[in-house]
């Protein structure tokens, strides 16, 4: 009989399967209950392949918070390469602000016509509707920690703001983000969900409330 032939199994190895599909299938449950909100971090898996590591849940908070307060009543606000800012700033929906992510991962187009994709390796191929210096904020996290990505980044940001910067990267990138982008650093430690080896801090070129 060829049934002979069809690889079968172990009992352990198939119980171990059922089980994957079953926490999955709990976790696709729990996404589209009516309790879930799509921009909760964490609605959208981190990628390591492409750099990403989400931050805290206090951290998104905090940065969220520092944005609003420094766009203004009825201040623009544009994430970069930032998605967990962004889907806590959402979360505070009706507040008189509005805001955009501009992120490479385009499972965020997600959010609709406030999704702008973004390629650091092309600082300026933006749309034409993304007009020069119509951000009261800018909030950056370069997704690599190196001076060509930081550079390219800082075209973006230099773009896009009217003159307030929020940078987040690495403690190393001190001299070069006051270099490119002429931000010092703040008092605040930004923590991510995952614990990074490198260490992490936030930037700015204004006075801020993280110090």
């Amino acid at each position: 009989d060829d049934d002979d032939d069809i690889p079968q199994l172990s009992s352990h190895t198939l119980a171990a399967l059922q089980e994957f599909y079953l926490e999955q299938q709990q976790r696709e449950g729990i996404k589209t209950s009516q309790g879930f909100n799509q921009y909760s971090i964490g609605s959208i898996e981190e990628d390591w392949q492409l750099s990403q590591f989400w931050y805290s849940d206090e951290t998104a908070s905090c940065l969220a918070n520092e944005a609003v307060v420094a766009a203004g009543k009825g201040g623009r606000i544009a994430c970069v390469s930032a998605p967990s800012v962004y889907q806590k700033l959402k979360e505070q929906d009706g507040k008189d602000f509005s805001v955009c992510i501009l992120e490479y991962d385009r499972r965020f187009s997600v959010y609709g016509d406030e999704f702008i994709f973004y390629d650091y390796n092309h600082p300026l191929n933006l749309p034409e509707n993304l007009l020069p210096h119509s951000f009261d904020i800018v909030i950056a996290d370069p997704p690599y920690l190196s001076e060509e990505c930081l550079q390219k980044t800082a075209e973006t940001i230099k773009y896009l703001t009217k003159g307030k910067i929020l940078l987040c990267t690495g403690a190393i990138m001190e001299e070069l983000a006051a270099k490119h982008l002429g931000v010092k650093i703040c008092k605040f430690i930004p923590k991510h969900s995952r614990n990074l080896a490198n260490e992490f801090r936030c930037y700015a070129n204004y006075t801020s409330g993280l110090d």
